[in-house]
């Protein structure tokens, strides 16, 4: 009898500990990375991360999350607020999330140049890209968080191989000759070369380098 009682609490210490790290575990998922809010003190996008491990331990141990900031990039003028933003990350976690806000954005959209669908997003691979309105691209996380949203409303997609492309031709202006594309290239079937016009409305270019 002993030895049966023996076994049924291992059991059920075993059980309760692997409840207890799932829900640390499936909480610190849920809250790591950086987030873009509306700042409730002047209605402005900012930049914030949840102290995940934070979070993950209040669950572990009562059931609930308790959400703090780690950081924020309106930190250090704003540092000690009450964090009311923290609202928006409870009502929408994967909402707010910066990988969401930046794969929503290019889902469906093709990109200016090959007009080849950007597809699922490699993020440390090949990290799409943006055109400016002055012609130059940048990758998106070159630009800080918080200005996204307004990026997004001004620049137009970019793939990552056309990306490459126009940084190119930006470095090494001399070594780049535009010509006209042929529908029965092999070279352009292929995407071997892709268009690098930043004139869209102009009929396509494939580069050659000498």
């Amino acid at each position: 009898m002993t030895i049966l009682l023996n076994v049924v609490g291992a059991i059920l210490i075993v059980f309760a500990g692997f409840m207890l790290f799932g829900g640390f575990i499936s909480t610190w998922r849920k809250y790591r990375g950086v987030r873009v809010i509306t700042c409730p003190e002047n209605l402005q996008p900012a930049a914030i991360e949840v102290n995940a491990l934070h979070a993950a331990h209040w669950a572990g141990i009562t059931g609930d999350p308790d959400l703090r900031l780690r950081s924020c990039s309106r930190w250090p003028q704003m540092a000690g607020c009450a964090e009311d933003c923290l609202v928006q990350v409870e009502a929408g976690p994967h909402e707010c999330l910066l990988t969401s806000i930046v794969s929503n954005w290019y889902a469906g959209k093709d990109c200016v140049f090959c007009h080849h669908p950007i597809g699922v997003i490699a993020w440390h691979e090949r990290p799409p890209a943006l055109l400016a309105p002055n012609g130059a691209t940048r990758e998106w996380h070159e630009f800080p968080p918080q200005a996204l949203p307004a990026v997004f409303a001004t620049h137009r997609p970019v793939c990552f191989s056309c990306h490459v492309v126009e940084a190119f031709r930006r470095e090494h202006a001399e070594m780049v000759v535009d010509r006209p594309r042929h529908t029965g290239d092999w070279r352009v079937a292929s995407g071997a070369y892709p268009p690098v016009d930043t004139n869209v409305n102009e009929p396509h270019k494939t580069v050659g380098v000498w």
